[in-house]
């Protein structure tokens, strides 16, 4: 009988180096070689990148997930229960896009069915605006919360937004570190695990995931969504989580705010039972596959309309320290961007606005970055509108005017102007599930 043979970076790197699949036991070596820091990360930096040009098969992904997974806690909410009831459990998850603030009404929404939305959520890193960064622009309002407390509100209102602990897998926040300064990001195997891992850790029952593409979008190329969309629901379905998962097109920034606060005031105009059509019909979409995920038919317009949504926010805001009633910050100093000519406008470029908001003080460059509540973009056109030379096109929000020039740079080409009116925009692209 042959001892086991224990792997080593080397032989791990030039496996997948050289096209070879690796095996359960090199993967989860090497996933707790390095969150323990016995693997160095010059030779983590060379497996990733490896992987990024060799790619993985389905059961490398799922053992890769499943090995980042381990490194950490895992929540179960299987004990919670309201009227003697279990409480079913649902959460989704976006890649992220311009004005993409769809988890602020959504989530108050699908908890007043009385479902249980864990949703851990992320600060924004470039381009795209993190969900805390929003939330924090309301007075009082905290992104860490206990476990505990987050199973009490839980159990109490049905909705949290709230920062993933740290020991929720750790081996993720270590890699993905090492991916953004090596040029790895882009690996469909290594972004899904990333996303996966964190939500299997969490331990919800069922899981929509919101695949963005675009130019506002992490993923530009259509193929590439569609890839990491099947893969992740691949892992979900491998992990025991109910997954589908939606494309959806970022080519056109969401609603008419990119920002924080701003995209606050504009979710608040959904839970109000207005705000712009494109968020309105995304949430209920979501909304939609959300509550079917948990067995419920039922149309979610009706708890906007009603304000049962609306009570849920103010109940979630609340138990998270923030005061619903307070006036949410506005910037001390705003400039209008206007129209050189006549025409219709063809296009709205996601990037484009996403780069002037991120200027403005709205995003950050690095993580720790201070970022500006007040910050961000209004724009008052959308696409097939007929605009007069000198109209008010987007209005630029920020405390320090400095930032104005390099803002309007970029948002001097966001609005493409013509003659005809373009198509009709399909803002939901595929729908992927198991097998399809």
């Amino acid at each position: 009988m042959s001892a086991e043979i224990t792997p080593d970076a080397v032989s791990v790197i030039t496996a997948k180096r050289d096209g070879r699949a690796l095996d359960d036991a090199q993967i989860d070596w090497a996933i707790r070689a390095f969150t323990d820091g016995e693997m160095a990360p010059e030779q983590m930096s060379a497996l990733a990148m490896a992987v990024l040009l060799r790619g993985m098969d389905r059961r490398e992904i799922a053992r890769w997930t499943a090995a980042m997974v381990a490194t950490g806690d895992r929540l179960d909410f299987s004990g919670l229960r309201r009227a003697g009831r279990p409480l079913r459990t649902v959460d989704k998850h976006s890649t992220g896009g311009v004005g993409d603030k769809i988890t602020l009404p959504l989530t108050p929404l699908v908890a007043s069915y009385g479902v249980a939305v864990p949703q851990l959520s992320g600060r924004g890193l470039g381009l795209t605006g993190g969900t805390l960064d929003k939330l924090e622009s309301i007075p009082g309002w905290r992104a860490e919360v206990t476990t505990a407390d987050m199973t009490a509100q839980l159990q109490e209102v049905g909705a949290v937004i709230c920062a993933a602990g740290a020991g929720l897998a750790p081996a993720d926040k270590k890699l993905y570190a090492l991916r953004d300064v090596t040029g790895t990001v882009e690996s469909i195997p290594l972004l899904a695990s990333s996303i996966m891992s964190k939500k299997i850790a969490e331990g919800t029952g069922a899981l929509v995931l919101d695949v963005k593409v675009g130019s506002g979008a992490f993923l530009a190329d259509p193929e590439d969504a569609r890839e990491l969309a099947r893969t992740m629901v691949a892992l979900g379905a491998d992990a025991g989580v109910d997954t589908v998962a939606l494309v959806t097109d970022m080519s056109t920034p969401l609603g008419h705010t990119a920002g924080n606060a701003v995209e606050v005031a504009e979710a608040l105009e959904v839970l109000s039972g207005g705000g712009p059509p494109d968020v309105v019909h995304l949430t209920l979409v979501l909304a939609r596959e959300m509550l079917a995920a948990v067995g419920i038919d039922d149309d979610p317009a009706d708890h906007l309309a009603g304000g049962q949504a609306m009570d849920t926010w103010r109940a979630m805001i609340a138990a998270q320290g923030g005061d619903p009633d307070a006036a949410l910050p506005t910037a001390a100093h705003t400039d209008t961007v206007t129209a050189a000519t006549d025409g219709i406008v063809t296009g709205l470029d996601a990037q484009a606005v996403g780069l002037a908001a991120w200027r403005l003080g709205a995003g950050r460059a690095r993580p720790g970055d201070a970022v500006q509540s007040e910050a961000g973009v209004v724009w008052h056109v959308r696409p097939g509108d007929r605009v007069r030379r000198g109209q008010a096109l987007m209005t630029m929000h920020t405390r320090t005017p400095e930032r104005f020039a390099a803002a309007r740079a970029a948002l001097e080409t966001a609005v493409i102007l013509g003659d005809t009116a373009p198509a009709a925009r399909e803002l939901v692209r595929e729908r992927i599930t198991v097998g399809s």
